[in-house]
């Protein structure tokens, strides 16, 4: 992977990527909330993509992340619980599989942080919450369910 950025001027840099190119703009969303949606962004894609390869559709979903950081500079984060809300015709047991494949084997931006950072998360299905501010299990423990990895490649 070979990404660069370019400065523009007045704190807006143009990012590009071998793939497309686009604005940042530090004065409206900082390289910090940039970081922080691309991990939670390649999390998700991860789920829909895995319940699409067995046939569901997700549909009215979101996810979001509380992050706390260290006081001192450079300010790293400390901690980051990840909320998943959606439905699906799938069963609870699918879905934590589908996250859980995500955060322990195949989101390549959450397993960069997770050695420093605490990361934990919650799941609401269908109105329901399956999941409640569960941890990662150890990366010692190999998993393999099948998926292949669906984002970030």
């Amino acid at each position: 992977m070979n990404v660069s950025v370019e400065y523009l001027g007045d704190k807006k840099f143009k990012a590009n990527t071998i793939k497309s190119s686009f604005t940042l703009d530090c004065k409206e969303i900082t390289p910090v909330e940039y970081f922080a949606t691309g991990i939670i962004g390649c999390t998700g894609i991860d789920l829909v993509m895995m319940a699409e390869k067995d046939g569901f559709e997700v549909t009215n979903y979101s996810v979001k992340a509380e992050i706390e950081r260290t006081d001192s500079v450079p300010m790293k984060f400390a901690s980051m619980h990840i909320i998943y809300e959606f439905d699906g015709a799938f069963d609870a047991t699918k879905a934590k599989r589908y996250i859980g494949a995500s955060l322990e084997s195949y989101c390549t931006t959450v397993n960069s942080i997770r050695d420093s950072v605490k990361v934990s998360y919650t799941i609401i299905q269908n109105g329901e919450k399956i999941a409640d501010k569960e941890e990662l299990i150890s990366m010692s423990v190999p998993l393999e369910d099948g998926f292949g990895g669906a984002c970030c490649s």
